[in-house]
């Protein structure tokens, strides 16, 4: 069959999830598919079984194609740990840190890597959908690129271009990207797509038009708004930052968005729980005295988030928290800003330093440039509950004789509880993804779990989202343009 290559005119117009409900789609047709993208930046990571890292879009996708996750799949990741540098992770292992100038000069050696994992998908898939990262219209980024144009022309894989109706201007959001983009970028286009689609489409039949008219590509279809997506796991923070508060439910639970937030998706089953309020506190809002549980997040950048956690106030709200009986989760980074100091003694994030942490738990954290990573299972000790998730953080963090949270299948301890057992935290994430985990948790704090393990949920929503593109897209003629690959 060949490749396809989903491109966006922006971030967030869809891509990843449409890339997901088209593997899906295909996967159910019989075909032996698989997804990739040369380069992602997210701190939202997910753990392959061979113990590598890739974009958490990326193993969605591969649950979409209902294969085991790959550090081919996504071989070059960003990780922002500062508004100017990135953690550079290659074939799913850490490979240096750089700025903008640094994937200039490693143009070359970071595109072999991309197409070295393309080609050995390639040879064992019969069609690889491709997802390309923000916008080929972002022309000031193309000398060096390897995410959008760069790889579908070095690779051969033609191009389908998607618009958002949704943000507005997607006509000129289409058309501009041809008209701005290098005249042999714009040959690899072959069709567009125009998602998120909210009324009655007829409306839009002369925009088509105009579209196919300006630009030559051909109309691949119009995708309304898609309501299941809201379960799917999501790659950018910015949808936190768009998120509304819940009002319904019987107990609040809150998470303080921090500046480098990673794998929040950590929080996604307790966003679907009935009787859950979650609230996802922005920068400059104080977390709600109401609250039952407050869950510090995983992080990229630890003592960063600290001082940044501190400059909102949120140390204050969550003290006085503690003293009203309230109970804290510090997940990640978020266990290793809950002790009482974090040491960065080779400057692994920045500065060599040592901070003072919260001194919730009597804990202490060194980081190092060794990262732990891996897929694990165990049980709770506090309830003897089981629980699946995974492991990705660096640091060594000493419990000081403290109780344990979590016991592991292989027979390690992870994680630290209080006395009273108010305060708790450990490295394990997707600890909630587990019901009789969520149960236990929820029923410490008054609620009722839904009993739903959340990889059931995320499989019926790709099903669903699978059966909508399949009535809004053509992809008959997408197939065809997918057999245009080199």
């Amino acid at each position: 069959m060949g490749a396809v290559m989903l491109q966006g005119t922006g971030s967030d117009v869809g891509k990843s999830v449409l890339v997901a409900g088209l593997c899906r789609l295909l996967t159910n047709k019989g075909m032996t598919v698989r997804p990739f993208k040369p380069q992602n930046m997210s701190n939202n990571a997910a753990v392959t079984p061979e113990g590598g890292e890739i974009g958490r879009a990326q193993a969605l996708q591969a649950i979409a194609c209902r294969v085991s996750s790959h550090v081919d799949m996504n071989p070059v990741l960003l990780k922002p740990q500062s508004d100017k540098t990135a953690q550079v992770v290659v074939h799913g292992k850490v490979h240096d840190t750089g700025d903008a100038g640094y994937f200039r000069d490693q143009k070359q050696e970071l595109l072999d890597a991309v197409l070295a994992s393309y080609q050995r998908l390639s040879s064992k898939a019969d069609i690889v959908l491709v997802e390309g990262a923000g916008s080929p219209a972002e022309i000031n980024l193309r000398q060096g690129d390897i995410a959008n144009m760069g790889f579908a022309r070095a690779a051969g894989v033609p191009v389908v271009l998607i618009g958002d109706i949704d943000r507005g201007g997607v006509i000129a959001a289409l058309v501009g990207t041809k008209a701005v983009i290098d005249p042999a970028d714009a040959d690899m286009i072959h069709g567009f797509l125009i998602n998120k689609f909210r009324g009655d489409v007829k409306l839009f039949d002369d925009g088509y038009t105009a579209i196919t008219e300006r630009t030559g590509w051909t109309g691949l279809g119009v995708i309304p708004w898609l309501p299941m997506i809201h379960k799917l796991p999501a790659e950018d923070a910015v949808v936190l930052q768009q998120s509304k508060p819940v009002e319904d439910g019987i107990v609040e639970i809150a998470v303080p968005m921090l500046s480098r937030i990673a794998n929040f998706d950590d929080f996604d089953p307790l966003r679907l729980e009935p009787q859950v309020r979650l609230r996802m506190i922005p920068p400059g809002e104080p977390i709600p005295a109401s609250a039952s549980l407050i869950i510090i997040p995983g992080t990229k950048a630890t003592i960063a988030d600290l001082k940044f956690l501190r400059a909102q106030g949120w140390d204050i709200d969550i003290a006085a928290h503690v003293r009203r009986g309230g109970s804290v989760l510090g997940i990640c980074g978020g266990y290793q800003i809950l002790g009482k100091s974090i040491s960065d003694p080779e400057g692994i994030e920045g500065t060599a330093e040592t901070i003072a942490g919260l001194g919730l738990l009597a804990v202490q954290t060194t980081l190092t440039a060794a990262k732990t990573l891996g897929r694990v299972t165990g049980k709770s000790l506090a309830d003897d509950q089981d629980f699946t998730g995974y492991e990705i953080h660096a640091g060594e963090t000493r419990t000081g004789g403290m109780d344990r949270m979590l016991r592991l299948t292989d027979g390690r301890q992870d994680g630290a509880v209080s006395k009273d057992g108010r305060i708790s935290g450990c490295y394990v994430h997707g600890l909630f993804d587990t019901a009789a985990q969520r149960q236990a948790w929820l029923a410490r704090l008054g609620a009722i779990s839904n009993g739903l393990d959340q990889t059931n949920i995320v499989d019926q929503a790709l099903d669903e989202l699978s059966e909508a593109l399949e009535k809004h897209i053509n992809i008959d003629e997408l197939l065809v343009i997918a057999e245009r690959a080199a």
